[in-house]
């Protein structure tokens, strides 16, 4: 699945005069929702849709008032209420009991695309973007804007993005939705056995970009890391003169060779990763600090080792899973608990 919006662009781009298309934006919710604000998906006339807006339940209904923008050129807002007896949804017996206000903008060559090739492009080279949108009026135009960091518009909004991704302003009395986008996560996986097969396969469900390296002629052979973005061939130590060494966002070593973990580690100091795993046990963590020359207590970016959360799993598949549900809490600077145990 390509559920992350820049995915979503770089199907559309190609195809972009090809097909009719929609742009459709969840703007507001009241109560609980399958995703927040700023969510994104495509719909064009062939039926397809690019994304999620919901867990399916709302999707069939959104292609039909897509192809009905797709027919007037007129941008249109819906609004599905779970709580209402009388509305779609609550007939539907979903029971999420939420609020959820949908924008449907047409995405064409007579509105400009939507300034989308600017955002395609801005992710591209891996920039935490900003797209502005109106909120449709009455017979209203579709109106969508790219800015860039340090644009005027987000001068006054930038601490309300740090704790949302998206909000709405009012804009010469005129409401607009803010959404701040940023590229997909980018995991290095430093060793190309094959209990790090699943870990990559996981890794690009997930929506995120890998990246494999491994030295070893016999390891990281592109026949078993077909979904992988890059195979890099270099020594470890070597990964600091490799283009994309500043852009890593999490790292995970685990080439099962004391001296490549520990030349890994190092190099790895001096990246901007935010999550940095190491396979195997405490003891052996220790060990490949030592030869790594490093101090624990004195590192720059914490090492994860055992990398992982405790979720009682054994199987290569299990403790993937584990490591990159670790991953994904670090990054997102979120403790890892039960969403069943609240807040």
């Amino acid at each position: 699945m390509t559920n992350h919006f820049f995915q979503q662009l770089q199907r559309w781009y190609p195809r972009r005069d090809k097909q009719q298309w929609v742009l459709a934006t969840l703007f507001k919710i009241e109560g609980p929702s399958y995703r927040s604000p700023g969510a994104m998906m495509l719909f064009n006339d062939l039926g397809e849709q690019f994304g999620l807006l919901s867990g399916g339940c709302l999707e069939a209904d959104i292609q039909i008032k897509a192809a009905k923008v797709i027919a007037s050129g007129t941008p249109m807002t819906i609004c599905y209420d779970a709580s209402d007896e009388d509305d779609m949804v609550f007939l539907l017996g979903i029971g999420c009991g939420g609020v959820t206000h949908i924008m449907l903008q047409p995405l064409s060559r007579e509105t400009n695309y939507l300034d989308l090739p600017e955002l395609l492009k801005a992710l591209e080279k891996r920039k935490t973007s900003y797209y502005l949108q109106g909120i449709p009026q009455l017979n209203g135009p579709a109106k969508a804007q790219y800015l860039e960091t340090g644009s005027e518009h987000l001068q006054n909004f930038e601490e309300r993005l740090n704790k949302s991704s998206a909000i709405c302003i009012q804009i010469d009395n005129e409401d607009y939705l803010l959404t701040q986008i940023k590229p997909p996560a980018h995991i290095l996986i430093v060793g190309g056995g094959v209990d790090a097969r699943p870990l990559a396969e996981m890794a690009v469900a997930l929506c995120w970009e890998v990246t494999l390296c491994d030295p070893r002629p016999a390891n990281g052979r592109r026949e078993n890391f077909m979904t992988v973005n890059e195979i890099l061939r270099c020594e470890p130590n070597d990964l600091s003169d490799e283009p994309l060494f500043q852009h890593f966002d999490a790292a995970i070593v685990m080439t099962h060779n004391l001296r490549l973990d520990a030349d890994a580690i190092a190099v790895l100091q001096n990246s901007n990763v935010r999550y940095l795993g190491l396979l195997g046990p405490i003891i052996r963590k220790q060990r490949v600090l030592s030869l790594a020359k490093l101090s624990e207590d004195k590192l720059r970016i914490s090492i994860s080792g055992p990398a992982g959360l405790r979720l009682g799993g054994e199987l290569p598949e299990e403790i993937a899973l584990s490591i990159l549900a670790e991953c994904q809490s670090t990054m997102n600077s979120t403790k890892a608990t039960a969403l069943s145990d609240g807040e």
